[in-house]
């Protein structure tokens, strides 16, 4: 085959630094709409963005570069960036440094948007530790839950 061809569906997860509930209703919405901009901005497309107050989800296509890890790099630092020049009293806000990446399936972009839409109230009944965790099993991803929070 004479070119490359993909379709790459991430499911991203990352957490404010400690978990500390800093996406405030006022900076929710417009930090949902910077991270879908930079998503594009990086020649992706933002399926869905969403989250609570100590973390965010985001479902994207990506294309094969630039490589996960700078998307990852891009989307924690620009944000964290846009918020402290944003929001001057978001002193306390930055993201932690790890992430969780998921693929999907095509087939499975309808229940992944669902997932992430409903996070206020999945997180009623549910840490997003606990969260977690349940991706990662579910995912077959092995981690040690001695590090997983620092």
């Amino acid at each position: 085959m004479p070119q490359t061809y993909t379709c790459l569906h991430y499911h991203l997860v990352f957490s404010t630094k400690h978990r500390l509930p800093t996406i405030t209703p006022e900076i929710q919405p417009r930090l949902w709409d910077y991270l879908g901009g930079v998503v594009r901005g990086l020649g992706g497309t933002p399926l869905r963005v969403g989250g609570v107050e100590d973390h965010v989800h985001l479902l994207v296509t990506l294309r094969q570069e630039p490589a996960l890890k700078d998307v990852l790099r891009d989307l924690k630092a620009g944000s964290s960036g846009w918020v402290h020049d944003t929001f001057p009293d978001a002193r306390d806000f930055w993201w932690q440094t790890g992430y969780g990446a998921f693929t999907v399936s095509h087939s499975n972009i309808g229940r992944v948007t669902a997932y992430i839409e409903n996070q206020a109230t999945h997180h009623q009944k549910m840490s997003f530790q606990d969260e977690l965790r349940g991706l990662f099993r579910k995912h077959n991803i092995e981690f040690d839950e001695e590090h997983l929070w620092d």
